[in-house]
């Protein structure tokens, strides 16, 4: 029995592509995790998780373990309709879908805006789960590339006028990370957010934000594309991950009702009802406003640590944006291939990921790594980064 001949042609299409994760490496247990875009794990609430877990069933006993059974659901959805209001993003309730972690949302917003003829556009480099995640479902996927203030809108006009004037598809969608940007740091100025909207009204296309790290900027957090928007353009997909705990898979769509109620209906129940529960209860006792002050001094503490040592370690060839907020670090080594680097790299105890894995075209991502400052303490982030340079410089001799 064949047993592929049972799967659809998009499906096999989808089969083709690198596996999922393939870009995670195979680091040693004792080597320090620059690539790790994680949560510093001292600032995982994890006692607290467990103080909402005990609340949460003492006071409603069995009802968080049914299907939707805790009334805390409700307030989850409140609370995250507050966060919005509270950056000028206001909402009512059906304009608000809470998902299994903002992958979940990317993918659904993929399912009901894209096939094998839609068209959609990303930043170059981007994140590379929402690319393994757009290509399944299309191959028709249109870059374009950054600079040190984020998605570089003229090039994106360029496109779209040419692509009009030779009467090609119009993309369903631009995917954006416009602040503090994964991976490169990068924070994309007002200007060029307006620019972007100005762009989806006069080309009618729609735009998904990804704001996965808004909330973690070192001095301020620039306003989202989305509390500029008046046409309903934009879905804007928010997460916790990134400054309470990853392992929750708690994200969120907002957007407008239309778009909301067909993303249920595909949705369904493929949610976690219990952790939604424990996480409205955690941030009942939570000084969240306080949080994002902890969170945001320490990471930028880290980032003057890992940026100190960039300059004092690596090559002078060697380039890299300075990031405003958020987790990570862009580095180019002219000349230098990072996957080859990497092997080098963790055989002396540090890693980090190779920038071709953030591109549609892998071969542009060859002389680019991703460095994270939030994981590891200041002490390992020093001595990663001169490990890093002691590589770096004998691979360039």
């Amino acid at each position: 029995m064949n047993k592929e001949s049972f799967f659809p042609k998009s499906i096999k299409a989808a089969l083709q592509n690198n596996p999922p994760g393939e870009w995670i490496p195979s680091v040693p247990a004792n080597a320090i995790r620059l690539h790790s875009g994680y949560p510093a794990p001292l600032l995982v609430p994890s006692k607290e998780l467990k103080e909402a877990v005990a609340q949460l069933l003492d006071e409603e006993s069995d009802l968080p373990l049914h299907y939707i059974g805790s009334p805390r659901i409700d307030k989850l959805k409140e609370w995250v309709r507050m966060r919005q209001e509270v950056r000028a993003m206001p909402s009512n309730d059906e304009e608000i879908l809470i998902t299994a972690g903002a992958c979940q949302a990317i993918d659904l917003i993929a399912r009901i805006f894209l096939d094998k003829d839609a068209v959609v556009v990303v930043e170059s480099p981007t994140y590379m789960e929402a690319l393994e995640i757009f290509q399944n479902y299309t191959d028709q996927i249109i870059t374009v590339p950054i600079d040190q203030d984020g998605l570089q809108t003229e090039k994106l006009a360029e496109m779209l006028a040419n692509r009009k004037e030779k009467g090609l598809t119009k993309p369903s969608f631009l995917y954006t990370i416009p602040t503090f940007h994964n991976p490169t740091g990068t924070t994309m100025t007002e200007e060029r957010r307006r620019h972007v909207l100005e762009l989806a009204e006069e080309y009618d296309f729609l735009v998904l934000e990804d704001d996965a790290y808004g909330e973690l900027g070192f001095i301020n957090n620039p306003k989202t594309i989305k509390s500029l928007d008046t046409e309903d353009r934009v879905l804007y997909v928010g997460s916790l991950s990134k400054v309470v705990a990853p392992g929750m898979r708690i994200g969120w769509v907002h957007a407008t009702d239309k778009f909301i109620q067909a993303l249920f209906w595909f949705k369904k129940d493929l949610e976690h009802p219990f952790a939604q529960a424990t996480m409205a209860t955690l941030l009942e006792n939570t000084d969240f406003i306080g949080r994002l002050e902890a969170l945001s001094k320490t990471y930028q503490g880290k980032c003057q640590v890992m940026l100190a040592a960039l300059e004092k370690y690596l090559p002078e060839v060697a380039s890299w944006f300075v990031p405003e907020g958020g987790y990570f670090v862009w580095v180019k080594i002219p000349g230098v291939d990072t996957e080859e680097l990497l092997a080098k790299a963790t055989e002396e105890g540090v890693s980090f990921l190779p920038g071709k894995y953030f591109f549609l075209d892998q071969t542009e991502g060859t002389e680019y790594l991703r460095l994270s400052f939030s994981y590891e303490s200041e002490e390992n982030i020093l001595k990663g980064i001169q490990k890093l340079g002691n590589v770096v410089h004998s691979s360039i001799k």
